[in-house]
């Protein structure tokens, strides 16, 4: 589209919404501006007598078992909004972060740090692309990523969500990500969370952020301005508080410099619960104009803004603002010719092209931090053993946002595990030790790391207290336990974060960071056997010890007071094969 058609486009997308708002009443605007799940918040009649704008899928109960019957339930959704007054439709939202994560089934990629470590923005930017479409194929036309973080402290849980601890690079995938969600029209992308939700202090989720302003615009702002410039449909307030004002709530970085100064003209979408969590109508005086009203705020939301305007609280033209911004997306996406999701997509989930892209994403994640004497690639072994829990479940390397919320420790549909994508790819016997009891072998694989968390849940030292920096001791003594053998001993580390694992590198002859591949495991096994070259690079400074996290931050990059193990950038590959 040249830009004279797209300029006709967007006038006359304006002119249509200009003719919804001079007749839409209070009560409509608010329901634009509502959102809600399909589930528990709202009764499939109340789409309509609420004049609800958008719905969010989360955790919960699943429409189906299989896509047609997720359609299915979604049109009827679409039907009820139709049916109102000004028949406009509804947008469908789900955090789809690393593939359709929510549909067992899809097609599952690495999550976001892997992807950093791939360097690879038209990878990244093909991914985004075929989430878009799985997600699309399952009905949902509205994505809550990508995320475009810049962690500081791995003790935060959700660091795996970002790229890197790099601006630069984490603006150049950010970017690729919205263009790949958007290529085909076929979603709204959301970036998030606005802004600096992972450079809070000691890594808390929802923390406070002490950056000065100066590292804010300069670290944390660049990945919110490329994908403003690429057209990104929304962007997502952040849980944490910032000048001491919780950003829900802070106009002067919502309105003042992402709506007047960036121009963003998309939605600014808040998280969840936020209207009763940051002060009622405060934030959408602030700026936020999509709420998502759930788990009990529906009508204390909807009446507590009505009451708003009415008593002078919200000046009207400040809803005027947010249902404009709202229908400008719906308009964009093509929504009013093509409300209901489309049958035809339904075979395009989790096919074998989009397998194999994210095999391709696995095997270029992977970061090769030691080998020992030429430990891999494995070659000439007649027996090899894989070790732990992790080697055969889809769930464990997968992570959070994996089917459920808080991910799953069980295999799931279309999912190869690291053990059968071993036998996939190799002649050898190959042995399986599930509780590192020591199998005699001519190699063992230790497959260690951390089960699946997502946001709070994983925070080191929050309030959940669940995890730690190190490998459990039941992970530590298996690899003891193999090197007490005389075993050659490769380490693959499953996780959402570098973690301080500097004895066990020491131990072993080979260690490898994996991150949380998702649902293609066999791309692990074609490195280590040497189809495939290491080419990742480590989008994290690795900590060396624990103390390194004594303060507000971890290992950094741009810290010279905390010398990391090994240095953003770092990773080793074999010498003599060639990286495809």
């Amino acid at each position: 589209m040249n830009e004279q058609t797209q300029m006709n486009r967007n006038e006359k997308i304006e002119q249509k919404i200009d003719s919804l708002l001079s007749v839409m009443t209070l009560e409509e605007k608010i329901g634009q501006m509502t959102q809600v799940r399909h589930f528990d918040d709202i009764t499939e009649e109340e789409i309509a007598t609420r004049h609800i704008g958008s719905v969010i899928h989360t955790q919960g109960p699943v429409p189906g078992k299989n896509a047609k019957e997720w359609q299915e339930k979604f049109e009827r959704f679409q039907k009820q909004a139709l049916s109102s007054r000004l028949k406009i439709p509804l947008l469908f939202g789900v955090d789809a972060v690393h593939g359709q994560n929510t549909f067992e089934g899809a097609t599952i990629f690495p999550h976001n740090i892997g992807l950093g470590a791939t360097q690879n923005e038209y990878l990244v930017e093909k991914i985004a692309a075929i989430t878009a479409l799985e997600s699309k194929a399952t009905g949902f036309t509205w994505i809550f990523s990508p995320c475009a973080a810049i962690p500081y402290n791995e003790k935060w849980g959700r660091v795996y969500e970002a790229f890197s601890e790099n601006t630069q690079l984490t603006t150049k995938l950010v970017e690729a990500s919205v263009r790949g969600h958007q290529k085909e029209n076929y979603v709204l992308a959301t970036a998030k969370h606005f802004i600096g939700d992972g450079a809070t202090d000691f890594g808390k989720e929802g923390g406070e952020t002490t950056l000065t302003r100066e590292e804010v615009f300069e670290r944390l702002l660049p990945p919110y301005q490329a994908p403003i410039k690429a057209g990104v449909a929304s962007i997502m307030a952040s849980f944490n508080t910032l000048d001491g004002l919780p950003m829900h709530a802070h106009r002067e970085l919502i309105t003042g410099l992402l709506k007047d100064s960036l121009q963003f003209d998309g939605i600014v979408v808040s998280d969840w619960k936020a209207y009763s969590r940051f002060g009622g109508n405060n934030i959408i005086n602030a700026g936020i104009d999509v709420v998502m009203a759930v788990d009990g705020d529906l009508a204390q939301f909807q009446e507590g803004v009505r009451n708003g305007v009415l008593h002078g609280e919200i000046q009207e033209e400040r809803i005027n603002d947010a249902v404009r911004r709202i229908l400008r997306q719906k308009f964009r996406l093509g929504l009013f010719e093509n409300p209901f999701p489309d049958s035809s997509l339904l075979s395009k989930i989790g096919t074998i092209e989009h397998r194999e892209i994210a095999k391709q994403a696995v095997r270029e994640s992977l970061v090769l931090l030691k080998n020992e004497n030429e430990t891999l690639p494995i070659k000439n072994a007649n027996r090899i053993v894989l070790v732990g829990e992790f080697a055969d479940n889809a769930g464990l390397q997968s992570g959070g946002w994996t089917i459920n919320w808080q991910g799953t420790n069980e295999n799931y549909a279309g999912a190869t595990t690291i053990l059968q994508g071993f036998k996939n790819n190799t002649k050898a016997e190959i042995l399986y030790d599930p509780t590192g009891e020591g199998i005699k072998a001519d190699v063992a694989i230790l497959v260690v790391g951390e089960t699946p968390y997502a946001e709070f849940f994983g925070d080191i030292g929050g309030e959940m207290n669940r995890y730690q920096l190190t490998l459990t001791s039941e992970h530590q003594a298996y690899i003891k336990k193999y090197k007490s053998l005389g075993i050659k001993t490769v380490v693959l580390l499953i996780s959402g974060r570098p973690l301080v694992v500097t004895e066990q590198i020491q131990e072993a002859d080979a260690f490898v960071a994996a991150w949380l591949p998702g649902s293609e495991g066999e791309g692990i096994a074609e490195v280590l056997l040497g189809k495939h070259n290491f080419s990742g690079k480590l989008p994290h400074s690795w900590p060396a010890a624990e103390k390194d996290f004594s303060g507000k931050y971890g290992p950094n990059f741009w810290d010279s007071f905390i010398k990391p193990l090994f240095p953003i950038g770092f990773g080793l590959s074999y010498p003599n094969v060639k990286t495809n």
